[in-house]
């Protein structure tokens, strides 16, 4: 549903004649206020009977704006001294100052948002916003989590919780305060980062969560800005992170870290390659089946073995299909890289999954290979090829990176399999730690 904003962004000169021509004067003095009708998707409350709702989004998305908003919607009545649904709302920021400046002041701010008969005023001795209807907002800094001790609000604004130096401990006081009304809510707003406090919050029940990048509040943002921040940092973690409005999880102990996966992207690929296809199948097939691990990748092994450089080319793994829908995807992905064989692990399945690829084509060549040692023994060899600089990555390779983050020097860290990487080390395994006999030559990939 497009927002009134981009409908008068693609309406006629007629029709916003015809629209602004229907409208009473105390309408058109009205509508610059109406968030409703400007606001973006993601800006809007989702319904239901939730306690808190997490807004993620790149910077510059509208995270602040649709936080001054919802404290509006709280706030304010049907006239300016008519109460509204909340009367006494906590608003938190890393700092005074931050509240101060982004929340009350800020030019998504609550003071910018409100109309002037119903703008509330900044009591800086109180640190508080006061409305004409009574309705009071209070700052707090989230460095003093025991300041939320012993106020009591219906409503709370948090803002960038993802950064905050004892988070857990302040969002804790501030649930134990919001206990007015009949449902007291609270709206998060922040760019994601891999904190425990704010993954715990998502994994709430009564959370409901929105997501926006950077790219959806574009018509607000200098175009200079979207295209210099997307060639330097888009693909990389931190871009993931800053621009998507992605959570990006690390773990200690990775085989692979952040640091590492964003080096890889940042390296030139060998422009002669063997390339190859390797497959992890999942144990079952259908609708309801894990994924099959497909990745694509090349390597240049000419020369002294410590001069071998690879690269990883794609990620064509898929869920949810039959064996032929994965076997036809695996060699659709031969076809379109021009890869010379199908490394295909046999564990789950034996001599069967040869034969459902053979039932797709009999004539491709299909090295088969069997795990005899964990999966986290099978992966250091391949991490640390990374270490050593010796592997890239191309961009769109977010799943499989993200797996690769929660493989720790203990085990796997994630959920369900890590099947996108297990083809990773298949693939590079092949090509780069024990080549099978009789492979192809290089060949050149184009761009």
């Amino acid at each position: 549903m497009k927002s009134g904003a981009a409908w008068l962004a693609s309406a006629t000169p007629e029709e916003i004649d015809d629209f602004l021509g229907g409208l009473s004067e105390n309408a058109l003095l009205a509508l610059p206020w109406i968030f409703d009708f400007w606001a973006l998707p993601h800006q809007l409350p989702p319904e239901g009977a939730w306690k808190s709702w997490v807004i993620l989004g790149g910077r510059g998305a509208g995270k602040t704006r649709a936080g001054a908003e919802w404290v509006r919607a709280q706030v304010e009545g049907p006239t300016p001294t008519a109460p509204g649904r909340a009367r006494r709302i906590a608003l938190v920021g890393e700092t005074f100052d931050q509240v101060r400046e982004v929340m009350v002041m800020g030019e998504s701010g609550i003071l910018a948002c409100s109309p002037p008969d119903r703008r509330p005023k900044w009591v800086a001795t109180r640190r508080s916003l006061e409305w004409p209807n009574g309705a009071v907002a209070t700052a707090f800094s989230a460095h003093d989590p025991d300041s939320l001790r012993g106020p009591q609000f219906d409503a709370a604004w948090v803002d960038e919780l993802a950064k905050w130096p004892k988070a857990q401990e302040a969002w804790d006081q501030l649930q134990f305060a919001l206990r007015l009304g009949e449902h007291p809510q609270q709206v998060v707003t922040t760019t994601p980062r891999n904190v425990a406090a704010l993954k715990s919050i998502l994994q709430n029940p009564s959370t409901v969560i929105t997501r926006a990048p950077t790219e959806a509040n574009r018509a607000y943002l200098a175009k200079s800005f979207l295209a210099e921040v997307e060639a330097r940092y888009g693909g990389q973690s931190l871009g993931r992170q800053e621009l998507q409005g992605e959570l990006v999880e690390e773990i200690e102990d990775a085989l692979w870290t952040r640091a590492m996966i964003d080096a890889a992207q940042g390296r030139e690929a060998p422009e002669q390659m063997r390339i190859v296809v390797a497959v992890d199948p999942p144990v079952t097939s259908g609708p309801k089946s894990d994924a099959c691990g497909i990745v694509v990748a090349g390597a240049d092994t000419r020369g002294p073995r410590k001069d071998w450089r690879a690269v990883v080319l794609a990620d064509r793994s898929v869920r949810g299909v039959s064996a032929d829908g994965w076997a036809r995807a695996a060699l659709a992905a031969m076809e379109e890289f021009g890869a010379d064989r199908l490394v295909v692990e046999v564990n789950q399945g034996g001599d069967l999954v040869e034969q459902v690829i053979r039932q797709v084509d009999d004539t491709v060549p299909v090295r088969k290979v069997t795990a005899m040692k964990a999966k986290r023994l099978r992966a250091e060899p391949v991490a640390a090829l990374y270490e050593q600089g010796r592997i890239a990555h191309r961009r769109g390779l977010g799943a499989l990176e993200d797996q690769m983050a929660l493989m720790a020097r203990s085990g796997w860290q994630g959920q369900g399999s890590p099947d996108r990487l297990d083809a990773l080390v298949w693939a590079l395994t092949e090509l780069m730690i024990a080549p099978s006999s009789g492979a192809p030559g290089m060949r050149s990939l184009g761009a």
